[in-house]
């Protein structure tokens, strides 16, 4: 890809934002980074482009008139495809593309690439882990943090670069190709930015659409839209399930977990084995397994891998027992069915638990949350621009206490539960109704907690 001379427009400041345009203007092009924050808003990082690399800042309205010497827009993941800009260029011949496309174009080595709407992280790291114990040159990054930009300079032949990828990131990509690509499920989730579930499905399946005969597609059997993606695809095709048995894939019998292909069965671990809660990461170890057979890991390595990983930060994350109390931080749990995992993960603990819901809703319906409310739940705490609507909706399932703060829902679950229950931070919404990201919720969770 030719990017000397080219006039650039990068939307959106944030991580992905700062390394697309500093990698675009070391290589000779001509940028503009725009962000609808003003300029005075934006990160030291994104703000030092103009002194450091000549980069153009526009924050506010984008005049009309530049978009005439565009012939390159680079999308970060939080702005939508149909943006003015975006739309306008394309239609002038010139080419728009997310920040994981560009980088695909100078990423050495090998691609495994792990979507979904739930586990992403937590599979990434994973999967990670298990090719760095294996002996592989590895590189994690993507959704997970750190941009794909910034690992193409690291990047070898021998590289296996691991990558989350979110829908946003994959409604962008044109000739990215994993040679390992997963979805481990498709649940409703983003539905204030798709105009249907189908929409928010099909970008997921667009991780496959480059794939050839010599790669290798992981799908869950047991999701109702990816069991369905598997005749379609032109990857040799490996199912997981918890609920059955398969000819050929991982599957989980009792409590062991098998991986079976062409009629051979190898156990490759046991539930009492992994660390992590719930049949969710079950699931995701599964898959985890699969990527690491494909990507040549011995089954031994991979075993010893999983039997250490303790998980990740703000995913179901035990914080503190305090009175007989447990507290579980889960603030990665933005959507609903998140939410349904991480209640279905503690009800194998004992006692009843104190769920904290609440945030900036995604236009789900919370309903499906009902049946483990009314089986589990001592109490629900809700905060947030969304805690009205889900008081609401969840009004017969379980008592509810309003709080305004993050503080005083940790004090309030704390009054509500007895001993042996847990308190878990499982929002079931996004957190930028009062948080930077969810990062910084899970971590103001975890300090409330430390200081009762």
């Amino acid at each position: 890809m030719l990017i000397s001379g080219r006039k650039a427009l990068v939307l959106g400041a944030g991580k992905s934002g700062i390394s697309a345009a500093r990698f675009l203007a070391v290589r000779g092009a001509t940028v503009a980074l725009h962000d609808k924050r003003e300029v005075e808003t934006w990160s030291d990082a994104a703000r030092s482009l103009k002194s450091e690399h000549n980069v153009g800042l526009i924050g506010g309205e984008l005049p009309s008139w530049l978009l005439d010497q565009i012939d390159l827009v680079v999308i970060s993941p939080g702005v939508p495809t149909n943006t003015i800009p975006a739309r306008y260029v394309d239609r002038k011949d010139g080419e728009v593309i997310g920040e994981v496309e560009l980088a695909s174009r100078f990423l050495k080595g090998s691609i495994i690439g792990i979507t979904g709407s739930n586990g992403k992280t937590t599979t990434t790291t994973l999967v990670g882990e298990i090719l760095m114990d294996g002996g592989k040159v590895t590189q994690v990054g993507g959704n997970i943090g750190t941009p794909l930009l910034e690992l193409t300079e690291t990047s070898t032949d021998d590289t296996w670069n691991v990558i989350e990828l979110s829908s946003y990131q994959l409604e962008t990509i044109v000739d990215l190709k994993p040679n390992v690509a997963m979805c481990l499920n498709v649940t409703p989730n983003h539905l204030d930015r798709y105009d249907s579930f189908l929409d928010y499905a099909a970008a997921k399946h667009r991780i496959f659409m480059n794939q050839t005969s010599s790669d290798v597609a992981v799908l869950n059997a047991d999701d109702k839209i990816t069991s369905n993606w598997a005749a379609g695809l032109n990857a040799t095709v490996v199912m997981f399930s918890i609920k059955r048995e398969l000819d050929n894939g991982a599957f989980l019998r009792g409590r062991d977990l098998i991986y079976k292909n062409d009629g051979v069965e190898i156990v490759l671990t046991t539930r009492d084995e992994i660390f992590l809660r719930g049949l969710h990461n079950v699931e995701n170890v599964l898959a985890a397994f699969a990527a690491g057979i494909a990507a040549g890991v011995a089954v031994e390595s991979i075993r010893k891998t999983v039997a250490n990983f303790k998980g990740v930060e703000h995913r179901i994350e035990f914080v503190a027992e305090i009175d007989g109390v447990k507290y579980y931080n889960d603030s990665k749990a933005t959507s609903v069915d998140a939410t349904i995992k991480a209640l279905e993960a503690l009800s194998e603990e004992a006692g009843k638990t104190v769920i904290i819901l609440g945030g900036r809703g995604k236009n789900a319906p919370y309903a499906p949350l009902i049946p483990l409310i009314e089986k589990g739940v001592r109490a629900i705490v809700v905060i947030g621009e969304d805690g009205d609507n889900i008081a609401e909706q969840l009004a017969d399932s379980a008592p509810i206490i309003r709080a305004n703060s993050l503080e005083e829902a940790v004090s309030a679950s704390r009054s509500a539960a007895m001993i042996g229950d847990n308190v878990l931070l499982a929002p079931a919404c996004a957190s930028f109704d009062m948080f930077g990201s969810f990062e910084e919720r899970g971590t103001k969770f975890k300090e409330a907690v430390r200081s009762l």
